[in-house]
C-alpha cells in the first residue's frame, strides 16, 4: 500500500460548528482550512472527510442535502487546485432512526478502514485531525496518528486524552506538524 491520507472531521475542524450544518448558506471555513487542504494535497496526501451526521438520523435533513454540500465545497475547493479525495458519513444516531448500533459512528472506525479498502491506504503513513475526542479514538483504533485541533469542541475535550495525544491549535497548526513529521 502506498496511499498516506489524512482523515479529517468535518464540522469543528474544516468549518465551523454551527450545529447540523448541511446547507451550503451556512458553512464557514475555519481560517487556514483550504490552504492547509492545498499544503496536504502537495504534500501527497488523500484528503478524505469523515462525518458523523446525525442529523440525518434524527430527520433534520436527507443524505441527499449532506451529499449536495459536499458537491459544493469540492466545487469551490477546485478553484483553489484542490479536492477532497472521498466523503464518508454516518448517518446513524444511538437515540434516533432504525440502526441504533453501526461500525462507522465515531469512535468507531468504520469510516477510516472503509477508505482504507477504498483508496488502498497505508493507514501507518496516515494521520487524523479531528475536534472531538470520538475522532482521535477513531484514528487510534483504526492504526493511524491523530491530531486534536482547539476550534470546535477540542478546547472542552482536550482533558480526555489525558495528555497522550497531540494537540494543536488549529487545522493549519496541525498540517504543519503532519507535513513536518511525514
Amino acid at each position: 500500500m502506498s496511499n498516506a491520507a489524512v482523515f479529517l472531521d468535518r464540522d469543528g475542524t474544516l468549518n465551523v460548528d454551527k450545529g447540523y450544518v448541511h446547507l451550503l448558506q451556512d458553512w464557514e471555513w475555519i481560517p487556514g482550512a483550504i490552504d492547509s487542504l492545498v499544503a496536504l494535497k502537495k504534500a501527497g496526501f488523500l484528503l478524505i472527510v469523515v462525518t458523523n451526521q446525525a442529523g440525518i438520523a434524527r430527520g433534520y435533513y436527507k443524505s441527499a442535502d449532506m451529499e449536495a454540500l459536499h458537491d459544493a465545497i469540492n466545487h469551490e475547493l477546485k478553484q483553489h487546485g484542490v479536492s477532497i479525495d472521498g466523503f464518508y458519513h454516518c448517518p446513524h444516531h444511538p437515540k434516533f432512526g432504525d440502526l441504533r448500533e453501526c461500525n462507522c459512528r465515531k469512535p468507531e472506525p468504520g469510516m477510516i478502514l472503509q477508505a482504507h479498502i477504498d483508496f488502498d491506504i497505508d493507514l501507518g503513513k496516515s494521520w487524523l485531525i479531528g475536534d472531538k475526542y470520538s475522532d482521535i479514538q477513531a484514528g487510534l483504533d483504526a492504526g493511524v496518528k491523530s491530531i486534536l485541533v482547539m476550534t470546535g469542541y477540542g478546547d472542552t475535550e482536550r482533558n480526555l486524552l489525558d495528555g497522550n495525544g497531540i494537540c494543536e491549535p488549529d487545522i493549519a497548526s496541525a498540517c504543519k506538524y503532519i507535513t513536518s513529521h511525514s
